[in-house]
C-alpha cells in the first residue's frame, strides 16, 4: 500500500471512528419519536456516537398556583419528572437491548421545559452536532405538515435537524437532494453532518437549482464553486426550469428515487416560505422521506 494511500486510509477512520458525533435524540415516548430515534441508530451505525436522549415536559397543570406551591398541587411536579426519567431509562435499555451497539453510548436527560426551550440549552450545553426528531408528536394531526415542536426547534436550532417522517421505514440515503439557489457560502464546518452521512454510506448529492430565468449573479456563481469543491466527487449539480421549486421537487423525486433531503434554513429558501404561506399553498409539498435542514 503506498504512502499515499494509507494515510487517506488512517483519515478517513479517524474522521469518521475516532470522532464522537453527539445527537441529540428529542422524544415524546411515541411511536413517531421512536421512528426517528431508529432511524439515526441506523444512520450512524459505523459511526462513534453520543446519543442525549431527552425528553421536556410540563404538569398537567401549571399556572400560578403551581409556581406559588399550592397545597393542591404540591407533589405533581415530582410525580411527573419520576415518570420522565423512568421511561427514559426504560427506552435506554430497550435501544441497548435492540440495536447492541458498542460504538454508541447513551445520556438521559428529563427537563421542565418548553421542548424547543430545552433542544436550544442542551445543544450549547453539550455541543450537540445534530438534532433528530421526528415530523409530529404523540398527537399530530395527519393533514399537518410538521408539528409545531418541530417547527420551533427547526427555527431555533443552532446545528443541524434532521426530520423524519412519521412510519418511516429506514432505507441507506444512497440518492440525496439538495435544492440550492447559491444564495449563501456553505463551507465544509456547516456541511459537515452532511459530508458525514455522504462518506459513511457513500451517498450521491443532487444538487438541484431551480432555473427561473434569470442567470446566476457572480456571488451565486462563486457559492456554487464552493459548494461543488465541498462536495467533491460526491456532487452532482442539475439546473431545472419551473417556476415554483416545490413543484420541481415533487417531480425530481419521480424521476429519481431520493432517500433524503437537503435544505438550507435562510430567507431565501422555500423552506422559510414553507412557514409561513397560507396552509393551501402547502398541500401539494408532500415530504415522505427524512429531510436535513442546515441552519445558514
Amino acid at each position: 500500500m503506498s504512502y499515499y494511500l494509507l494515510f487517506n486510509v488512517l483519515n478517513f477512520n479517524v474522521s469518521n471512528y475516532s470522532i464522537m458525533t453527539r445527537i441529540l435524540l428529542p422524544t415524546d415516548f411515541s411511536e413517531n419519536s421512536f421512528t426517528a430515534i431508529s432511524y439515526a441508530l441506523k444512520l450512524y451505525k459505523d459511526l462513534k456516537c453520543t446519543f442525549y436522549l431527552l425528553n421536556s415536559y410540563m404538569p398537567p397543570v401549571y399556572h400560578t398556583e403551581y409556581l406559588m406551591g399550592s397545597p393542591a398541587q404540591i407533589g405533581l411536579g415530582d410525580i411527573v419528572q419520576q415518570n420522565s426519567q423512568d421511561n427514559l431509562e426504560n427506552l435506554k435499555e430497550k435501544l441497548q437491548k435492540d440495536f447492541d451497539n458498542p460504538l454508541h453510548t447513551f445520556i438521559t436527560h428529563s427537563a421542565l421545559n418548553v421542548l424547543s426551550s430545552e433542544v436550544s440549552r442542551t445543544v450549547e450545553a453539550e455541543g450537540i452536532d445534530i438534532v433528530v426528531m421526528g415530523t409530529q408528536g404523540a398527537t399530530g394531526a395527519k393533514e399537518i405538515l410538521l408539528g409545531t415542536n418541530t417547527v420551533h426547534v427547526i427555527k431555533n436550532a443552532k446545528c443541524p435537524v434532521l426530520v423524519i417522517p412519521s412510519g418511516f421505514e429506514f432505507e441507506v440515503p444512497e440518492q440525496i437532494l439538495f435544492p440550492n439557489d447559491f444564495e449563501v457560502s456553505l463551507d465544509k464546518k456547516s456541511l459537515a453532518q452532511l459530508l458525514k452521512i455522504t462518506n459513511s454510506h457513500v451517498s450521491q448529492v443532487n444538487v438541484m437549482h431551480v432555473y427561473t430565468g434569470d442567470d446566476l449573479t457572480l456571488v451565486q456563481e462563486k457559492n456554487k464553486k464552493q459548494l461543488a469543491k465541498v462536495l467533491s466527487e460526491s456532487g452532482f449539480f442539475h439546473e431545472v426550469s419551473s417556476n415554483e421549486i416545490i413543484a420541481a421537487i415533487n417531480e425530481f423525486q419521480i424521476k429519481q428515487k431520493i432517500n433524503l433531503l437537503v435544505m438550507v434554513q435562510n430567507k431565501h429558501t422555500f423552506l422559510e416560505r414553507l412557514f409561513i404561506e397560507p396552509v393551501i399553498k402547502k398541500i401539494g409539498f408532500h415530504v415522505t422521506i427524512p429531510f436535513l435542514v442546515i441552519p445558514q
